[in-house]
């Protein structure tokens, strides 16, 4: 047998691919610490935290906007089963954390999809787990966007259709507004 042969099947690692964007990136450098297009590490049985305390958070957003803690991720296996998860936690008090279409606020936690947007303040990331093998660590690659991930002309208008399909905005309202009349006037 060749050395070939006998060597150990190369296990493949989880890696969470995370594409950060803010609109004033390029003026207060909010993501000045983290580390982008480079690969890291970390042991299964550690929390990624994301946040602007740089004792507690490995992923530091320099922003004062940010809770010392805004969010965690959680690295784990489905039970009775090979597939990996992570678990995204808000750890905010005072910012909502919205997956995709799901509003987590503080303390609040889901599986994180396989490829999700995560929008808390005016930051956007989008987030692709690679599926892998190994148990005892996962990988982050980072990467910095420099257009929004979310497209205002994808989102949905906020201005309620009526029925009939003609919004009232498509109206001027030739400066007429509602008059508040009371019952017993005439």
């Amino acid at each position: 047998m060749s050395s070939f042969e006998e060597a150990e099947t190369e296990e493949t690692v989880t890696c969470l691919h995370m594409t950060f964007y803010h609109p004033c990136q390029e003026d207060k450098m909010v993501f000045r610490c983290l580390n982008f297009c480079k690969r890291e590490q970390v042991r299964a049985d550690e929390m990624a935290k994301f946040g602007r305390d740089s004792s507690i958070c490995h992923y530091n957003l320099m922003d004062t906007r940010v809770s010392r803690i805004q969010f965690s991720l959680q690295f784990y296996r489905k039970l009775n089963s090979s597939e990996f998860c992570f678990e995204i936690k808000n750890m905010s008090k005072k910012t909502k954390l919205i997956v995709d279409q799901t509003e987590l606020g503080y303390l609040n936690k889901i599986d994180l999809p396989w490829k999700c947007i995560i929008c808390f303040g005016d930051y956007q990331i989008l987030a692709e787990i690679q599926e892998g093998e190994s148990m005892d660590y996962f990988e982050t690659y980072l990467h910095l966007a420099e257009v929004p991930i979310l497209q205002e002309r994808c989102l949905p208008s906020l201005q309620p259709t009526p029925e009939n399909g003609i919004s009232a905005s498509s109206f001027p309202s030739q400066g007429k507004s509602p008059i508040e009349i009371d019952e017993n006037e005439s």
